[in-house]
């Protein structure tokens, strides 16, 4: 799920089919008329120069520089019919009308360039984004599973938020985490870490390694960045979520506590013994600690970044997620995820000043399908 951020793409907006490029024509036709029916005293000429200014903000280069070689050819007619051609006032308005369309033409083109440019920048940024974030499945095992990513630049796919989620044997693991860096070197954090999760999770190693995986990965990449990224670090929550068992399994490192919603309430997942963040030390294995939580079938749990909890309405109030969450009453992972991501947004005005990551997640009650 992402937020759509549309960009104009190759010069020929929809509204060329919606009739538009009539009016620069009958502008010029009705310019014209009016023109050579006025007495020669009144010169509406110059006004032509609407037709191609009108045409440059809705048509591409070729249509514009058309309509202005035929609002030159109308003022040409014009000085002809009023038998003044070659006078300095119709030499000079059909000489600045050539010039201004001209310069309307180059406008246009050099903007449609732009624009495909930008287009071309942001097919490799949806790409990148797919590999630094696979869509996450709707379903593993018996979860059921919905995600949305939300960036805080307006054409931008990607940030330092990051989740994941893997089978293991037996269950389902998680990551969601958010990089406290700036720009490239905040994506290539949040790229290492992911692809580290991966590759812990099909090893099948025990939740605590995994972690301190996770940790010594994220050390290591900040130990080798450029000196003014040194001070990067992942706040990260991971988590086992088991088939057969109404529990998870949660080792938190700085990161919010996740939320499980059920039986008309809210409860904040939060564990007695947070781990550092990653990135900050060297970690060992012994340096995280589990803590189980019950999770039964038919509750929601919500995996969030703070991007959510830190959003501001124009007040500067923060974002209530416990009170909407508790007000909403949602026990479908896709509904929730939806509303949550349109509440935001409706919250912060349409703009995000971080960005924000969030998986809602449910198992469903019922016997284990074969």
């Amino acid at each position: 799920m992402r937020v759509p951020r549309g960009l104009p793409g190759n010069g020929r907006p929809w509204r060329l089919r919606h009739g538009l490029p009539a009016v620069p024509l009958a502008l010029i036709v009705a310019i014209t008329l009016l023109d050579v029916n006025l007495p020669t005293t009144i010169h509406l000429g110059p006004f032509l120069v609407v037709a191609p200014a009108l045409t440059a903000s809705f048509a591409g280069a070729g249509l514009t520089g058309a309509i202005g070689f035929l609002a030159v050819a109308a003022q040409v007619l014009i000085g002809h019919l009023h038998g003044g051609l070659t006078t300095p006032n119709h030499e000079a308005q059909i000489a600045g009308l050539f010039v201004i369309s001209v310069l309307l033409t180059l406008y246009r083109y050099a903007r449609d360039r732009h624009q495909r440019q930008l287009s071309r920048v942001r097919s490799v940024a949806v790409a990148a984004q797919q590999v630094l974030l696979w869509p996450l499945p709707h379903s593993i095992g018996r979860l059921r599973i919905e995600s949305a990513y939300i960036s805080a630049e307006a054409e931008a796919e990607i940030g330092g938020d990051l989740y994941g989620a893997v089978p293991l044997p037996g269950g389902t693991r998680l990551v969601i985490g958010d990089v406290r860096g700036k720009g490239l070197a905040a994506i290539g954090e949040a790229a290492a870490l992911v692809g580290a999760f991966r590759s812990s999770a099909y090893q099948h190693l025990p939740l605590t390694a995994a972690v301190a995986h996770l940790g010594n990965s994220v050390h290591w990449n900040t130990a080798n960045a450029p000196e003014e990224d040194l001070e990067a670090f992942v706040t990260a929550l991971v988590l086992d979520v088991h088939d057969d068992d109404p529990t998870i399994e949660i080792v938190n490192c700085g990161h919010p506590p996740p939320l499980l919603l059920g039986g008309g309430r809210v409860r904040s997942l939060e564990v007695a013994e947070p781990a550092v963040p990653l990135g900050l030390t060297t970690p060992v294995e012994s340096d995280y600690k589990v803590e189980s939580f019950t999770f039964a079938p038919g509750e929601v749990l919500l995996l969030y970044t703070d991007g959510v909890i830190e959003t501001r309405d124009h007040a500067g109030t923060f974002y209530p997620l416990t009170d909407r969450l508790a007000a909403w009453h949602e026990t479908d992972p896709a509904a929730l995820v939806r509303r949550l991501h349109d509440d935001l947004l409706r919250y912060a005005g349409g703009t995000l000043n971080d960005d924000v990551a969030m998986i809602a997640l449910t198992r469903p009650g019922g016997p284990r399908p074969e």
